[in-house]
């Protein structure tokens, strides 16, 4: 099917374009972190940087590799690894995420509220939340490695559908499920916490936004302050990645009970998978000002 080599570009160029906008927010937050206030929230979007590349190196190669239809390219190791890899990312994202919209909430805070106590005090503590992330993920996704083939070592009977490189063949459902039920709990905790956090940033800028209206009508000049600014960048990045999320997570239930192949469908769903990792360094450039003139400047 000659769409497929087309795919495989397209994947090639969209894959290229986001390593290398997250290589940039990861090397100028680097550069940054030693003489900013905003370590922790800098160290995070570093960490998220970090795992969009890992997402769009694993997910990328997969289905370039499944659009050039270059079978012998992976083995089952490769495949293995590769798979692997992309669904620890795909949850450290989520984490990663969810950790940066609460750590933003606590920061702009009110000085006498009581979360203003969570506010992590050190780079330590951060890093010990990175670690917890990283082998939580691992866990959940401890089973892939046991059941994904390549597709060169499959009969043409054992091919379910779709047009991955890597199928994931399980023989103990059972097993399958409950690692599926424990992403879903990890899924719908994070999200929901996710959820809280930019709740009260939305009333705590809703909040500023009534004084700043206030201020304007009894003529004293207000300016918004960065850490209201940072919360909107946030913001923005929290509703992007909920689109990303919750529109592959409709299409996946939509593949799941649906008949044959709708490779149009699918395509849309494999760009969705990679869109948070290719929109968000572009986002943050966008709202970050030094970013923003940094990337003209390069």
């Amino acid at each position: 099917m000659f769409l497929k080599p087309v795919k495989g570009i397209i994947f090639v160029f969209v894959t290229g374009f986001g390593i290398v906008g997250n290589i940039f927010v990861f090397m100028n937050y680097m550069y940054s972190l030693g003489s900013s206030e905003k370590t922790s929230i800098h160290l995070i979007l570093i960490h998220l940087a970090v795992t969009n590349i890992i997402m769009l190196l694993s997910k990328g190669m997969a289905k370039t590799i499944a659009g050039f239809d270059l079978r012998n390219f992976l083995d089952d190791i490769g495949c293995k690894v590769v798979v692997y890899l992309e669904r620890v990312a795909r949850g450290l994202s989520i984490c990663t995420t969810c950790l940066l919209t609460v750590v933003q909430a606590i920061t702009i805070s009110p000085r006498t509220s009581r979360w203003r106590k969570l506010r992590p005090e050190s780079t330590r503590q951060i890093v010990f939340l990175f670690l917890f992330f990283w082998i939580l993920n691992s866990l959940i996704s401890m089973n892939l490695p046991f059941y994904i083939k390549n597709i060169s070592s499959m009969n043409i009977s054992q091919i379910i559908k779709g047009d991955s490189y890597c199928y994931h063949l399980s023989e103990n459902w059972i097993l399958t499920w409950v690692f599926v039920t424990l992403m879903i709990l990890r899924d719908a905790l994070f999200q929901g916490v996710m959820g809280w956090a930019s709740s009260y940033m939305v009333f705590l800028l809703h909040k500023h936004r009534q004084q700043v209206l206030y201020l304007q009508k009894s003529k004293s000049l207000c300016k918004t302050p960065p850490e209201l600014k940072a919360t909107q960048s946030i913001l923005f990045l929290m509703f992007c990645f909920l689109f990303f999320y919750c529109t592959d997570c409709f299409l996946s239930l939509y593949s799941a009970f649906s008949v044959g192949n709708d490779f149009i469908r699918i395509t849309v769903q494999d760009f969705l998978t990679i869109g948070f990792a290719i929109v968000s360094p572009f986002v943050l450039i966008h709202r970050d000002g030094r970013l923003a003139e940094c990337w003209h400047a390069h």
